[in-house]
């Protein structure tokens, strides 16, 4: 009877160390693309299969799925790792394994895929919110079914799970305007993601249908997050809004303590409401008011979907809409006289 090929015989193989191999077959980080591809190669030439591959195999699948998505994005820990932990939990829950890669700015520029993907070692592929269209398209092309999460363009022809970020927006917006604002300032880089984009679409949408005019002095659609843009934004206005819609809760963050760094009281004199419900916007003081995202329900659509597009590659492409709703807290009140 043939020996069963083992990860340590093709660490002995090469003078490597078991580990090593681990991470080369894995698609995991830690060895260079060199040893990857030098270990696939030998693991192919002596027969190496993982546990309960020879099943899987008959089956026409790997076991595994893949999560992939920017730096940038695995660094808004708040927010994509709680839809990062509910994914994990939901692909465990079917049975499958989870590989995870981020994907740096060099990579995205030459198109480089995981090894993962590359090598066809998944059945499925989750994206986490936006790398570029070209970089998604890429991965498309691989044929391995793909799901976009909190991102979605017209050239891109994928099912994706979003959230309804006009009408939280709106809803946002909407408050404030009931508090009797109407210099109500929008902050966000709607450029970095189309969901900061729709935010905005929602901002506008709301005064257009309550009567008021945006002021173009009191919109900032390039903001950058940090505290020294947002001092530098409301240190040049020559007349301050009385409300504050941000796209995100880092800069509701920001804008809160910006604006109280200035002498401006928060929500007396300036009320100050965000998006995204996360840590931020619960440690602030005053608590922000924000937009309450259901992040554990985003990643549990998101499997759901994955599993229901491997099993039914010709359907056409949807797109999830996830409600959300507005959580009011300390950080807004009636509009000064």
């Amino acid at each position: 009877m043939k020996k069963k090929v083992t990860m340590q015989d093709i660490a002995d193989r090469l003078n490597i160390s078991k580990n090593s191999v681990s991470q080369a077959l894995r698609g995991k980080q830690g060895v260079s693309e060199e040893t990857r591809k030098l270990v696939q190669r030998v693991a192919k030439e002596m027969g190496y299969q993982y546990p309960g591959e020879r099943k899987k195999k008959k089956q026409g699948k790997t076991g595994n799925i893949g999560l992939i998505a920017s730096d940038l994005t695995f660094s808004f820990k708040n927010f994509f790792g709680e839809i990062y932990l509910s994914i994990e939990k939901e692909v465990i829950k079917r049975g499958m394994n989870l590989h995870i890669q981020s994907v740096n700015q060099e990579q995205k520029e030459r198109l480089i895929l995981p090894s993962f993907i590359e090598n066809k070692m998944v059945d499925g592929i989750l994206i986490l919110s936006h790398i570029s269209t070209e970089y998604v398209n890429k991965v498309i092309a691989t044929g391995i079914p793909t799901i976009l999460v909190d991102h979605h363009h017209p050239n891109i022809q994928a099912d994706a799970v979003l959230t309804n970020n006009r009408f939280g927006a709106y809803l946002a917006v909407q408050h404030l305007i009931e508090l009797n604002h109407r210099d109500i300032a929008f902050i966000g880089n709607i450029d970095y993601s189309p969901s900061y984009e729709e935010r905005y679409e929602g901002y506008l949408l709301a005064l257009k249908e309550h009567g008021i005019k945006p002021n173009e002095d009191f919109i900032f659609t390039n903001a950058e997050e940090k505290e020294e843009a947002v001092l530098q934004y409301i240190r040049q206005l020559k007349k301050q809004p009385t409300a504050w819609f941000c796209a995100n809760d880092g800069l509701g963050f920001l804008v809160n303590s910006c604006l109280q760094q200035q002498g401006i009281q928060v929500p007396d004199q300036a009320s100050v409401c965000s998006y995204d419900n996360g840590q931020l916007s619960k440690i602030a003081k005053p608590k922000t008011t924000t937009v309450d995202i259901d992040l554990e329900l985003y990643g549990k659509r998101a499997v759901e979907l994955l599993f229901w597009r491997m099993e039914n590659k010709n359907e056409p492409f949807q797109e999830i809409l996830i409600s959300s709703k507005l959580i009011k807290r300390e950080s807004t009140a009636l509009a000064p006289k």
